[in-house]
């Protein structure tokens, strides 16, 4: 797992958008969208996704990232019907397999290594959006210079050489243009304070523990791809047999040859449409992280960093779900009340009591934390729920432990709270709980507070 981690990177919103590259890259190799037709010249543009991965991630994903570049140029160049200049991509056409695999994907790994290196290292310099500029308006040339060079070593015969690539075009111009601006754009939109926020957003939802997280969506996600994915083998496999049928009905003999090109064009259609899909589904995905942890934000309590009244809530209620098949497990409920806070704030002052509020819940994490979930249920009132087995004798250990941190929180005034302890058998009804740790908690206010009363099952409170 920590190998993984290192390879892709821990940003969430990084790995959403290597995705999102792979699936673009995929949709404009195989659509309209990676050339541009302006009579008389062509440009294309199909390896733009290559500049974006090296810009804004790094080596490793532009490499990948141009692999599949190389696997859709190399089957794009497998039909009967492509130029010899073409079909030498193809391991199936040109009579050189190994030649044809090192042509279309060595060349175009290594032009992603090449561009993604020169990122990183631009991106360390002090004006390094210049330097990004460059390099994406030299990206083309490099790529160029890659590919006839190789051609020109493994396929002599077709007359290409590297000097090919040092011819200039008008083309050339244009393309040049192109990658400065869409690169030059996307590091701007990357680096704006909206995609940093979105990125932080997404990034803590996958570090946090969010009660409304649920596994489900994830299934439904995976569902939904898989769904679309049938859906467009069927169309494909379907439109085949409806081509070759039209054209047998005006008199079209329809060979095995023609038949396999146009069972290749549909699967051309068939992985732009699953790259178009995957796109959505990603942005639905990012969305709904985002959307997630802002959720999650608002229900926690801002002033101590733990979790509000209602999703603390909630958490007991998913809790005594989730273990409703132990029958015989045992758990803790907690009341954790701060004695004279009201004294406190008047005499000391609103931001003192902050901090006795901030020491407080910290110590109550820190000290029950693996063990159970902190909320802040009140103004001045904690609640605390132990999901794991805990005898009685070590959760009063826990709480000498914590009366006698928080007693040195002021320097001027001795801090306690009065605590309702009550021990329940999952699963359990949380307003019972509620009904029976807050009588724990009356009754260690009776006792003079700066106490605990501790209920486990079966026995009277102590």
């Amino acid at each position: 797992m920590k190998a993984t981690k290192k390879l892709w990177g821990e940003s969430c919103f990084d790995r959403y958008s290597f995705g999102l590259l792979i699936s673009l890259e995929l949709l404009m190799s195989f659509t309209f969208l990676g050339y541009i037709h302006i009579p008389p010249i062509s440009v294309t543009i199909a390896y733009l996704p290559i500049l974006a991965a090296g810009c804004l991630l790094g080596p490793v994903q532009s490499v990948i990232v141009g692999c599949v570049f190389g696997l859709a140029s190399m089957y794009k160049a497998s039909a009967t019907y492509v130029l010899p200049a073409d079909a030498v991509f193809s391991p199936f056409l040109s009579g050189s397999p190994a030649g044809s695999l090192l042509l279309s994907i060595g060349t175009r790994a290594l032009f992603g290594l090449v561009i993604g290196v020169l990122f990183f290292a631009a991106r360390k310099r002090e004006r390094y959006r210049i330097w990004i500029g460059v390099i994406s308006a030299i990206a083309p040339k490099v790529h160029s210079l890659l590919v006839y060079t190789t051609m020109g070593i493994l396929f002599p015969e077709l007359g290409y050489r590297y000097s090919t690539a040092f011819h200039w075009k008008w083309n050339d111009t244009v393309f040049a243009v192109i990658c400065v601006i869409v690169v030059e754009v996307l590091w701007a939109v990357y680096q704006s304070d909206t995609i940093q926020s979105i990125k932080y957003c997404m990034d803590q939802s996958q570090s946090i523990h969010n009660p409304y997280a649920s596994g489900k969506m994830n299934l439904f996600f995976a569902a939904f791809e898989f769904f679309l994915l049938c859906m467009a083998f069927c169309a494909a496999d379907y439109f085949s047999q409806r081509e070759s049928y039209m054209l047998k009905q005006h008199g079209v003999a329809v060979s095995e040859q023609i038949s396999f090109d146009l069972m290749h064009l549909q699967i051309q259609f068939l992985i732009a449409f699953v790259s178009l899909n995957m796109i959505s589904v990603i942005l639905l995905i990012g969305i709904y992280r985002y959307m997630e942890y802002k959720e999650y934000k608002g229900e926690m309590d801002e002033l101590t960093g733990i979790m509000g009244r209602r999703m603390f809530l909630y958490y007991c209620e998913k809790a005594q779900k989730e273990n409703s098949g132990d029958l015989a497990r045992r758990g803790w409920f907690l009341f954790v009340d701060v004695d004279y806070f009201k004294e406190i704030n008047d005499t000391l002052g609103h931001g003192v009591g902050d901090k006795v509020l901030r020491e407080i819940a910290m110590n109550l994490h820190r000290i029950f934390g693996d063990d159970g979930k902190v909320g802040r249920i009140g103004g001045d009132e904690f609640a605390l729920i132990v999901e794991k087995s805990m005898e009685s004798q070590e959760l009063k250990r826990r709480l000498d432990q914590f009366l006698d941190v928080i007693s040195g929180i002021l320097s001027d005034k001795k801090v306690s709270c009065s605590i309702g302890a009550y021990q329940f058998v999952f699963p359990q009804n949380v307003k019972d709980l509620l009904t029976e740790t807050d009588d724990m908690l009356y009754k260690a206010k009776e006792k003079g507070r700066a106490c605990y009363v501790v209920r486990a099952c079966g026995d009277d409170e102590n």
